[in-house]
């Protein structure tokens, strides 16, 4: 068998031939062909069939069955035998890839059955099958992963949370404190709540914690920031002293979640303005200064620290974003969290800045506009985004007290 696995002639034909048995369940009906062939592979096959070639032939075949025969004159073992003895046994690739198929629903099954009350969310369906379409499921199964599907289904079935610290939830869910640390697993669920946020999924450091912190979980105390104006409080700490300082000079101020917690702000004053962009705290911060009313700015989606801080506060909370889906959202999340109010976020006021300029189009899956539903409708209709910088007279008419 060494002289005819070693020969030339049959390398080409035994690897076609164990291509086409692998596809086959085993079985060595049908033939292979070689374009091309050397005169070496020339001359193995016509002894292997018994009819001659001419030397100038484009290409050639012969049966799998007549292969078999010829090595079982020559080596005294079929082709099964000797394929298996040069290159390992031959494998049912058809019966491989039905259970690799089945392997892979099971964990997306598993992923959707531990997600809880998310598992008949559209959002994980359609991350479901951005896994399996994208190789993410088939890596995992092959490398024998799988279960971090399952895991995945159990963190996400404890999200959103409110201000839970990256170790609880991961002991909580999986009984590691380190398992969200910078894993496959972490990374796994960040793309899910991407997904449900209708955003990229996560690229830096920032990204990550950002998507931590708007299911309510906290990454680091003090990575997480607030940036606000004219925050004025009554409670008797130097964090109050410092917002009060601020405020008497109309200056921006920065509040860390680890400033929040260990001296907890109570904000007072009947109303208060929250807004996605620093631009617009920066102009009324130029322009208003001490006069400005009380201004809170996401930078995009609000941090566990912004929401510590509006927690504290009783009066009416006046809030706007971009008019972008994501705007739309944070905007319908905080009226569902505070006593929040639409803050110039109307149909009317989307389509006169429309016609100010030209603007970005709108980006990723829609979202609704519950307190005002043709707003949502006329974004969708004009395609276009508009950032809040283009509405900063207008709210620092509102600003100003």
């Amino acid at each position: 068998m060494t002289d005819v696995v070693e020969d030339p002639g049959w390398q080409r034909i035994l690897a076609a031939a164990r291509r086409k048995i692998e596809r086959s369940a085993g079985s060595i009906e049908g033939s292979v062909g070689l374009a091309k062939p050397t005169d070496a592979e020339r001359r193995v096959i016509i002894g292997i069939t018994g009819r001659h070639r001419p030397a100038d032939v484009a290409s050639l075949r012969v049966d799998l069955s007549e292969v078999d025969d010829a090595l079982r004159d020559t080596c005294g073992q079929g082709l099964l035998a000797v394929l298996a003895q040069h290159d390992g046994p031959v494998r049912n690739r058809v019966a491989e890839r039905a259970s690799e198929d089945e392997a892979k629903a099971a964990a997306l099954a598993d992923l959707r059955s531990r997600s809880g009350t998310h598992r008949v969310a559209e959002w994980v369906e359609q991350f479901s099958a951005q896994l399996a379409a994208d190789g993410t499921v088939t890596r995992l199964v092959r490398r024998g992963d799988a279960d971090i599907l399952g895991w995945a289904g159990e963190v996400l079935n404890r999200l959103p949370a409110q201000d839970l610290p990256l170790p609880v939830l991961a002991e909580w869910a999986t009984g590691n404190t380190k398992a969200l640390a910078g894993t496959p697993l972490a990374s796994l669920v960040l793309r899910a709540l991407a997904a449900h946020d209708g955003v990229p999924a996560p690229v830096t450091a920032e990204d990550r914690r950002t998507r931590w912190e708007a299911a309510g979980v906290i990454v680091d105390d003090l990575a997480s920031q607030v940036l606000v104006l004219n925050v004025h409080s009554r409670d008797d700490h130097v964090v109050a002293g410092w917002v009060n300082d601020a405020a008497a000079f109309g200056i921006p101020f920065r509040l860390t979640l680890h400033q929040l917690t260990t001296d907890p702000l109570t904000p007072v004053g009947r109303r208060l303005y929250v807004c996605e962009n620093p631009a617009v705290l920066r102009a009324a911060a130029t322009e208003l200064g001490e006069n400005s009313a009380t201004l809170v700015c996401t930078e995009g989606q609000p941090s566990a620290a912004c929401h510590r801080l509006l927690s504290g506060f009783r009066g009416q909370i006046h809030w706007r974003g971009d008019f972008d889906w994501t705007g739309l959202r944070t905007t319908a999340s905080a009226m569902d969290r505070y006593p929040a109010v639409p803050w110039r976020m109307s149909s009317a006021e989307y389509q006169a800045a429309l016609e100010t300029g030209d603007s970005e189009p709108l980006k990723g899956p829609a979202a609704t506009s519950p307190w005002e539903p043709s707003l949502a409708s006329s974004m969708a209709d004009a395609g276009r985004a508009i950032m809040e910088e283009r509405l900063i007279p207008a709210l620092l008419e509102d600003l100003r007290r």
